[in-house]
């Protein structure tokens, strides 16, 4: 009897935070199993695929915490012996080295790849086969130069017809991937962009319409910038929804896909290039960071450089924190903030919720800020006698709006996107989006009261923490941000937080 590939029969052992199993009902198979993992805070797909006839399984584009993929292999009777990378990924570090140490998984990427370890170079119209099932490798560069597709095929079904492609961030659902991000090295976004249309029309766009398409991002990636909230999708819907692949000339492709792309984190160059190195492990990188810190000892490596990040919640974080601590809520979009709010080459000391720290650790792993020297447990652990602390106001917006009516000298810092501020904004407000405030401050009257305002509440009392750091005083948080000053009742952005 066939049985649907996906969830398997069995829960997982363990699950990290923001972890999610995404069935696959399209899929049935005699001796197929197919499982596809989705990790909301950065918003990235991995697959782990395997043949059961002969019990080999393969990754895509894993995330470097890997006990996922290896209990799942263990519960289905797999052995991973093969991991690939469908590109060099910008934001966030991949597992491949992780799986190469544990199980001796042999890495495989795009043949125009360069790395400093060996990997088995996929080129285009090669194919692996795994018992019945097929991989056969699309060379599709845009996103960059070495960008793949592998398309599987079932031997056992139909081995005519493929029955799926993970297209990396080459083709998204609902949008392609963006070519600008190599511009910092040389390779330019036109190349790129026509390279792009090249892969798209004369490879991925003429598989058949019912192929199945598994990217490696969903919505909230900063790696394109129209992603939908589909994890998956078919080459059929994609033809007729996808604006990006819709008739045009390549110089209109290449315009429309460089044109209005948001700005890159600041840690994807640095996240591309350690996805191209010899590194250490997640395991020996996140050692570090289990030791705890007393009081003394924290105030101490503070002076001598090392940051402070308190990922407790904006509420607790205005109730009192340790002076010039930066907020990066933990049930924030945590990696891809501290990648941006962060600097990579000083220290860092978490101070968390008692039984937080492994989380913080964990996630500032993913994306290679392996720099986490130690955690204090702010309740059990802080004697605010000695050390005063630092509180911060906040303001309701029925608050404010009665303030207003007698007095509009407080001005409204709204660090909300461009696109944000300029689709709805407060009368008056000054916009600067915080992943440009830290570069911005001069911008930024010290002496003036500042109501710090974002889409929900968490990027505020991220940017008053980091003005706070410089010196800024007079600074108040608005309560449920834009979105509570209009009423609306919105969802925050994705988490990690199991749902």
């Amino acid at each position: 009897m066939p049985r649907s590939v996906g969830l398997g029969n069995l829960a997982p052992k363990r699950v990290p935070k923001g972890v999610k199993t995404i069935p696959t009902p399209y899929l049935k198979a005699d001796a197929m199993y197919l499982k596809h993992f989705y990790l909301d805070c950065l918003s990235h797909s991995s697959y782990l695929i395997g043949d059961e006839q002969t019990g080999t399984a393969v990754v895509i584009d894993p995330q470097r915490d890997i006990d996922i993929y290896l209990d799942e292999a263990e519960r289905q009777g797999l052995t991973i012996k093969h991991v690939f990378l469908t590109h060099s990924h910008a934001d966030f570090v991949a597992g491949h080295i992780e799986l190469r140490e544990r199980v001796g998984a042999t890495i495989h990427l795009g043949a125009k790849a360069t790395t400093e370890f060996k990997f088995t170079a996929a080129h285009d119209g090669e194919s692996m086969q795994l018992g019945n099932l097929r991989l056969e490798f699309l060379e599709t560069p845009g996103h960059t130069p070495e960008s793949i597709s592998i398309v599987l095929y079932d031997e056992g079904q139909d081995g005519n017809d493929p029955v799926a492609v993970f297209t990396g961030d080459t083709l998204f659902v609902g949008d392609v991937g963006r070519p600008d991000l190599l511009a910092s090295v040389g390779v330019s976004a036109n190349e790129l962009g026509a390279a792009l249309y090249s892969s798209l029309h004369d490879k991925l766009m003429t598989l058949p319409p019912a192929t199945i398409v598994y990217p490696a991002h969903g919505a909230g990636s900063m790696c394109g910038k129209a992603l939908s909230v589909e994890r998956s999708s078919t080459i059929g819907r994609q033809l007729e929804e996808n604006g990006a692949l819709q008739p045009m000339t390549q110089g209109e492709f290449v315009a429309m896909v460089t044109a209005d792309q948001p700005s890159a984190p600041a840690y994807f160059g640095f996240n591309a290039g350690l996805n191209r190195m010899e590194r250490e492990t997640l395991e020996i990188a996140m050692m570090s960071g289990k030791k705890p810190l007393l009081q003394d000892e924290l105030l101490e490596l503070q002076l001598q450089g090392a940051q402070v990040l308190d990922v407790r919640e904006p509420e607790v974080f205005a109730a009192g924190h340790i002076p010039g601590a930066i907020n990066i809520p933990l049930t924030s979009r945590f990696a891809s903030w501290a990648g941006t709010l962060l600097d990579r080459e000083r220290p860092v000391i978490l101070v968390t919720e008692i039984g937080d720290e492994g989380d913080g650790t964990l996630r500032l792993g993913r994306i290679g800020y392996d720099i986490v020297i130690g955690y204090l447990a702010f309740a059990f652990a802080w004697d605010a006698q000695r050390t005063p602390l630092t509180t911060v106001a906040r303001v309701t917006p029925d608050e404010f709006r009665a303030q207003r009516e007698g007095d509009e000298s407080t001005l409204v810092l709204d660090v909300r996107t461009c696109a944000e501020h300029a689709a709805d904004k407060i009368e008056g407000s000054v916009n600067i989006p915080l992943g440009e405030l830290r570069s911005r401050l001069d911008e930024v009257p010290i002496d003036r009261d500042l109501v710090l305002l974002c889409k929900t509440g968490e990027r505020s009392s991220m940017g008053i923490s980091l003005l706070q750091g410089e010196g800024f005083t007079r600074l108040t948080d608005m309560v449920g941000g834009f979105d509570a000053w209009t009423g609306v009742d919105s969802e925050s952005a994705p988490t990690c937080q199991l749902s």
